[in-house]
């Protein structure tokens, strides 16, 4: 009777075994679970040290976007402290990039963004403060990042203004992965997690 039993655990064992070695074999421990959203289109923007930074620039980094704007008083400041949290886990890391583009580039000169960005204390090898015309920086943010809806807004360009307290998660490919609310703290806490993950994730 004890060698039946024996014989049945054993004929179990392997049965676990080989299920668990087939789920080995077959997942692609590479590639994270995090849905696609929508691919970043081309773009063109300067940066605060006055270079003109295209999607090129960004090819093979995962990086956080964001928007907004100098002279905000209200979310922008505690948006910003969040992200700088993110910025501070990653800053050693050459794979990871933030993207802050101003919804105000009017007052928001590429001498405003690196003054803006000196008072934050952070450098511009990872967190890049982006300029250029009003038009290309929210068609970035509701066409690539979709971190405002295009069909709420219609009319003359110069008479819109947005405000977004989102971050939007990009992978190495240039594909948005996550949504992120960055007034929250369990938010910037999961973006952190999705980065990590996605620094992992083998370019497809």
């Amino acid at each position: 009777m004890k060698r039946k039993i024996w014989v049945y655990l054993a004929f179990f064992g392997l049965l676990i075994g080989g299920f668990y070695a087939f789920l080995y074999a077959t997942i692609d421990s590479s590639k994270s679970l995090l849905p696609v959203l929508s691919i970043v289109k081309p773009f063109s923007f300067e940066r605060q040290d006055g270079k003109q930074i295209t999607e090129k620039d960004v090819a093979g980094k995962v990086y956080a976007a964001e928007f907004f704007f100098t002279t905000c008083d209200g979310i922008c400041p505690k948006m910003n402290r969040n992200m700088k949290k993110v910025y501070e886990a990653f800053k050693q890391e050459q794979d990871f990039l933030i993207l802050s583009h101003t919804v105000n580039p009017e007052t928001d000169s590429v001498e405003r963004l690196k003054t803006y960005a000196d008072s934050l204390g952070v450098n511009g090898k990872s967190w890049w403060f982006l300029t250029g015309s009003k038009s290309n920086l929210y068609k970035a943010a509701r066409e690539s990042y979709i971190l405002d809806d295009p069909n709420t807004h219609s009319g003359n360009i110069d008479e819109q203004f947005l405000h977004t307290q989102f971050f939007a998660l990009v992978d190495k490919s240039g594909r948005v992965r996550g949504i992120y609310d960055g007034l929250k703290k369990d938010e910037t806490e999961k973006l952190t997690t999705d980065i990590r993950d996605l620094l992992q994730e083998h370019i497809q």
